[in-house]
């Protein structure tokens, strides 16, 4: 029997409700939080990581955080450094390559895979650790994914639909974003810059 569009749309959102509302999530922000304004502290730097939607993800956030937060923040994404990295060493490598290349220790690598299992997100946590960074993981689909277990703080979301888990995946990034500049507002200029 075909659904109405109402029906479809009720089903659709009542999804992003149950996932936005998973146990844990806010507290994983909280330390995500923290490890954030630790890494602005400190003058260190975030990478963002993903593949797909996923990178689109990556630049997004890394946006954000640099703009509105002040944090030094870089989409691991440049398509002249996937090209070359990808045709020289595996286009699982690329992004590894990229992490031994640019990061530093306590460094924070965020890696997205809506999988968890995609061998160039695993490859770059593996070396990330290596190298005394902070790896902190955007998941879905099986809860016990390859990159999952790789990670500091892991935000899984219990889904295995691509869309839903790409947008809560964005939509909790960009939270965590906006705890940090709402309970620093009275610093923050016009434009959301820091002063």
């Amino acid at each position: 029997m075909k659904i109405t569009n109402e029906e479809w749309f009720e089903k659709r959102f009542r999804e992003y409700r149950r996932c936005l509302e998973q146990e844990d999530t806010r507290s994983l922000m909280i330390k995500l939080r923290d490890i954030i304004l630790e890494t602005r502290d400190k003058n260190k730097t975030i990478y963002f990581a993903g593949n797909g939607a996923s990178t689109t993800i990556a630049s997004h956030a890394a946006l954000d955080y640099t703009n509105q937060l002040g944090v030094k923040s870089h989409a691991m994404n440049d398509p002249n450094f996937i090209t070359c990295f990808a045709n020289d060493f595996g286009y699982n490598d690329f992004m590894e390559r990229t992490v031994k290349l640019f990061a530093d220790p306590d460094d924070v690598i965020i890696l997205i895979s809506s999988s968890g299992e995609s061998q160039n997100t695993i490859n770059a946590a593996t070396r990330a650790k290596t190298l005394g960074c902070k790896v902190v993981t955007f998941t879905g689909f099986d809860q016990q994914n390859s990159l999952r277990k790789l990670g500091d703080v892991n935000f899984w979301l219990d889904s295995d639909d691509y869309n839903v888990v790409e947008s809560i995946h964005s939509l909790w990034l960009v939270t965590v974003c906006d705890i940090i500049a709402d309970s620093e507002r009275d610093q923050i200029g016009l434009h959301g810059r820091r002063l």
